[in-house]
């Protein structure tokens, strides 16, 4: 090829090249906005003290303090969970209470239940069951009836008397309420262990597994929520909190061979009857040495 043919081509494939990388229109550019939140996240300030069942808590070292600070965080920010805990406790804490005075367990461990079970029958892979997760060794122990037709660990007065029994138990051998909290993740024997091997006293010196060592403080984490729920920001009074169900008692001293016809022949249905007494499993009820009480709607 001629050398003035090849300098034409040479040129005319840049020119051509040059005007398809150049384009015809100037694209807009997509603008970039700067968001500035105004919005900031405060809490109020830990506690130095506190009580719980008539103990002092003192939280005067940076270990202790950080472990409360983050079960707040956590109850503070983890908003749909905590808000259902005050709608579920609206319900359920009267009874609760109720029983507590009654049996002579301090009030605040009702807390303790809230933060086993979220006041819900609850199931856990392990098997325990109920508002106070009792396991069946620890349930039967404690004169619950768990078969194939009835789990009392369902029943919320009767797993709430056999806890507060076991409660008391516990704080026999320890004489502390913290340790005998403790004792109702870890056992009464494995925090014996662990105080007798540490060589010391209480829960806060105490270095335990990770659920052991938050559990005592997602406790207290709730009770100052509970108690201060406005500077944590919860407003009761926004809440559609849930009331205590109006019920009627109907006292059984004879065996039911069909609870679904027997619900019906008493103003009511199995679904409410299923609702109102989960600790019923099946659709018949044998009776034994006591009589049982059955809820249904009061209207």
């Amino acid at each position: 090829m001629p050398k003035l043919s090849i300098s034409l081509f040479v040129i005319s494939s840049f020119i051509f090249a040059v005007s398809c990388s150049s384009p015809k229109e100037e694209k807009s550019e997509i603008p970039i906005v700067k968001v500035e939140s105004n919005e900031s996240f405060s809490m109020p300030d830990l506690p130095f003290e506190m009580e719980f069942s008539g103990q002092k808590i003192y939280f005067d070292n940076f270990d202790v303090q950080e472990r409360l600070d983050k079960e707040l965080i956590v109850n503070t920010f983890y908003h749909s969970s905590t808000i259902q805990s005050f709608k579920r406790a609206n319900r359920f804490f009267p009874m609760i209470e109720a029983i507590l005075k009654e049996e002579g367990v301090p009030d605040d461990f009702k807390y303790l239940c809230l933060i086993e079970s979220g006041l819900t029958q609850a199931i856990s892979p392990a098997g325990a069951k109920g508002f106070w997760q009792f396991m069946p060794a620890t349930g039967k122990e404690y004169d619950l009836r768990i078969d194939s037709e009835v789990d009392e660990r369902l029943d919320v007065e009767k797993s709430t008397r056999a806890a507060c029994q076991y409660l008391k138990d516990a704080n026999s051998r320890f004489d502390d309420w913290l340790l005998t909290s403790a004792s109702y993740n870890r056992g009464v024997g494995g925090i014996t262990k662990d105080l007798e091997k540490q060589e010391v006293d209480n829960y806060l010196d105490l270095h335990l597994n990770n659920e052991t060592s938050r559990y005592m403080f997602r406790i207290l984490a709730l009770k100052i929520i509970f108690e201060d729920s406005e500077n944590y920001g919860f407003d009761k009074d926004k809440m559609a909190l849930y009331e205590p169900i109006q019920t009627r008692s109907i006292e059984v001293e004879e065996s039911i061979d069909n609870l679904m016809h027997w619900a019906v022949e008493n103003g009511s249905n199995y679904h409410m009857l299923k609702v109102l007494n989960p600790w019923i499993k099946s659709n018949k009820l044998t009776f034994r040495s006591s009589p049982y009480t059955i809820l249904l709607p009061q209207n």
